[in-house]
């Protein structure tokens, strides 16, 4: 029996996935090979009444293809040839689907599968998803780290909502402005967010990627180590159709370091250049100068290094303040949190405690404020007194 899986041309990354690629050897096998696909399956997806047709259903879904990827860019559609070949492939997987179904042992009901039921109204139904939320693996995950030069799914992300950050409005519509008109193409200016630890500077960036991740943006998280890697990174993510906030979160570095002028350069009219990324930095200072004594000690050379130093900050057109906070708008921050978890703790009691806490761990901001409220809901949870 022909193996046409092989002859897939727009769908080929299909038999890159090894339960999909066993499914392709297991067509006109022997009951070895079938069973060693039956046995990747398993593997993959152990749950009970698997459905192996929706397995493939949801590969061709996240596939990083050349129809998918001109539908999520836009503009003019993917050539007739290119969606004829599409369909076709989905064509080719439903009728080798249909043969496996005749091998029985587990469900594989390409009847109540939409892609292969209703090809081209599922195709079109995707195409617009694809044109507004992306495409592959930027539809599954929001937040990415750059490796042996792909990106690949960052497993730290804070699930946190813009509306769950309290207070600094005037902070977060500045930075909130800015990506909108990075998002419509506009003008915008890479921003440097300084200020206190536990303001929420990297929160805040990590809340805005989900506010606006349907308007297809993701973020790039850069370690201190690949910083002099960001002109790289911002070529290859030129390469995809989404927007995307290269992040360097806690930025600190010297006037010596290798990394420090690729960064200068990388700043310098990016806007101009780079059409669909922009630097964004935390820092828990505003000039992201490491003071040293050397630096104080050599007076000949100590001001112009600093000035230098000083100047990569400029080439942040944008700066955010992050301000530490006081006691009335920390207790507000507080009140704030527990009014969102219904806390029933009486508001006198609430501050008395919350006021405590700060004291115990030597400040008051947003974090302290955030991790006072955690305790305080899992003792409720709990049905026990707060302590600590």
């Amino acid at each position: 029996m022909e193996n046409d899986l092989k002859k897939l041309t727009v769908l080929r990354n299909l038999l890159s996935d090894g339960v999909f690629a066993a499914f392709s050897e297991s067509l006109g096998g022997d009951d070895e090979s079938f069973y060693k696909f039956v046995a990747a399956l398993y593997e993959k997806q152990p749950e009970a009444g698997l459905d192996f047709a929706k397995y493939a259903e949801n590969l061709i879904y996240y596939d990083e293809n050349i129809w998918a990827k001109c539908q999520a860019a836009g503009g003019a559609p993917p050539a007739p040839q290119i969606t004829a070949a599409y369909l076709k492939d989905i064509a080719t997987t439903a009728a080798a689907l249909k043969k496996l179904c005749t091998r029985g042992l587990f469900t594989c009901n390409t009847d109540e599968t939409a892609i292969f039921t209703q090809t081209e109204i599922t195709a079109n139904r995707w195409a617009q998803t694809y044109a507004n939320n992306g495409y592959g693996r930027f539809l599954k995950h929001y937040a990415f780290v750059y490796e042996n030069g792909k990106l690949l799914p960052s497993g730290m992300f804070d699930d946190i909502s813009v509306n769950a950050l309290k207070n600094y409005t005037e902070e977060k519509k500045l930075i909130s402005d800015n990506i909108e008109s990075f998002l419509l193409g506009l003008p915008y200016s890479d921003m440097l967010l300084y200020g206190d630890m536990g303001t929420g500077k990297s929160s805040t960036v990590r809340a805005m990627v989900k506010k606006y991740s349907d308007r297809k943006l993701r973020l790039i998280e850069v370690g201190r180590k690949n910083i002099a890697q960001i002109p790289e990174i911002r070529r290859l993510a030129a390469s995809f159709p989404l927007k995307f906030l290269i992040f360097i979160d806690d930025l600190s570095i010297d006037g010596s370091d290798e990394k420090f002028s690729s960064l200068k350069v990388c700043l310098e009219g990016s806007s101009a250049v780079y059409k669909n990324s922009m630097v964004v930095a935390t820092s828990n200072r505003r000039h992201i100068v490491k003071e040293n004594f050397s630096d104080r000690e050599n007076a000949v050379h100590a001001n112009e290094a600093i000035q230098e130093e000083l100047s990569l900050s400029d080439r942040f057109e944008l700066t955010v303040m992050f301000s530490s906070t006081d006691k009335q708008e920390y207790l507000s921050i507080v009140k704030q949190l527990a009014a969102d978890l219904q806390l029933m703790l009486v508001e006198d009691k609430l501050c008395d405690l919350a006021e405590r806490w700060a004291l115990i761990k030597g400040g008051r901001s947003p974090r302290r404020a955030k991790q006072f409220i955690d305790i305080v809901y899992a003792a409720q949870l709990k049905g026990v007194p707060v302590a600590f």
